[in-house]
């Protein structure tokens, strides 16, 4: 039904993100191709990036998700930081396709003190920029917020209004949070904020564009805004409101990637043994 994974470390090397990936019987894994938290990107070896191709071929590892850097933010209303962030994801987008990639994850910014309308239409100029530095490959998703102060991203018709203003072939479509979109106020906890979620999506997205699910609990109540991760069936969420999402409908298929709390080396395994159990159920 799913493909399913979790956010490996690239410790070492890139390629060795792929070999933890499938020690823990991923089918599908995220990676950061550098450091999140900085600026600077090192430049990879040929061999480097061919044997991460080649492993990547070698366990069946599909689709390959590169999550993009944590300083972006498109939206900004600082000349500076807005062309950092532009060229920062240009150089994620290069990186991707070093590898061979199938999509890069990218949060398009946040407000600050101003109208979130305000911020979005920067976060489109932007993305409109990117779009004609280069083509890549790799496909653009954007990633629902949780609704913290400043999200401009957190509402799907919002996404959508974005992925709708820039034409071409950047955007791939649209990466859905279960954590962010709950936090946010669509209840996944319940069968009828599942079809509100997924009708939304349909409407302002299509459900063709929903590349990747991070399947990820709450630690956060309906609406509290709060984007904090929880294992999975342990937070306000909920077991059963996770097995409606694997098993829904109009989520079948679209890959799983899990983003939750890595405190000790068994909450990787605890965590994709109890997303097996959903998606493949006894009997």
């Amino acid at each position: 039904m799913h493909r399913v994974g979790v956010h490996t470390s690239i410790a070492g090397g890139i390629h060795l993100s792929l070999e933890r990936a499938h020690a823990l019987g991923c089918t599908t894994l995220q990676i950061f191709s550098h450091n999140p938290r900085v600026w600077a990107v090192r430049e990879r070896s040929e061999e480097e990036l061919a044997q991460f191709r080649r492993l990547r071929k070698e366990y069946d590892l599909s689709p390959v998700f590169v999550h993009t850097s944590y300083l972006i933010n498109l939206a900004s209303s600082s000349p500076d930081l807005k062309k950092r962030s532009i060229d920062m994801t240009v150089l994620e987008l290069d990186a991707a396709d070093s590898i061979g990639a199938d999509f890069v994850i990218i949060h398009t910014g946040s407000a600050s003190g101003e109208e979130p309308r305000i911020a979005r239409a920067r976060a489109i100029d932007s993305l409109r920029e990117i779009g004609v530095r280069g083509t890549w490959k790799a496909g653009l998703l954007l990633e629902n917020t949780a609704g913290e102060r400043g999200d401009i991203t957190s509402a799907i018709e919002d996404i959508g209004g974005i992925i709708d203003a820039v034409t071409g072939r950047l955007i791939g479509g649209m990466c859905l949070d279960t954590c962010h979109a709950f936090a946010a106020g669509y209840d996944l906890s319940s069968e009828k904020g599942i079809y509100r979620l997924s009708a939304a999506i349909e409407r302002n997205i299509t459900r063709q564009r929903l590349r990747l699910i991070h399947l990820n609990d709450s630690k956060g109540g309906l609406g509290s805004g709060l984007d904090r991760h929880e294992h999975i069936g342990q937070g306000r969420i909920g077991m059963e409101g996770m097995r409606r999402i694997v098993r829904h409908e109009f989520f079948r298929g679209i890959p799983l990637i899990l983003e939750t709390p890595k405190k000790t080396d068994e909450d990787d395994p605890l965590n994709l043994a109890r997303v097996r159990g959903l998606t493949h159920p006894p009997g």
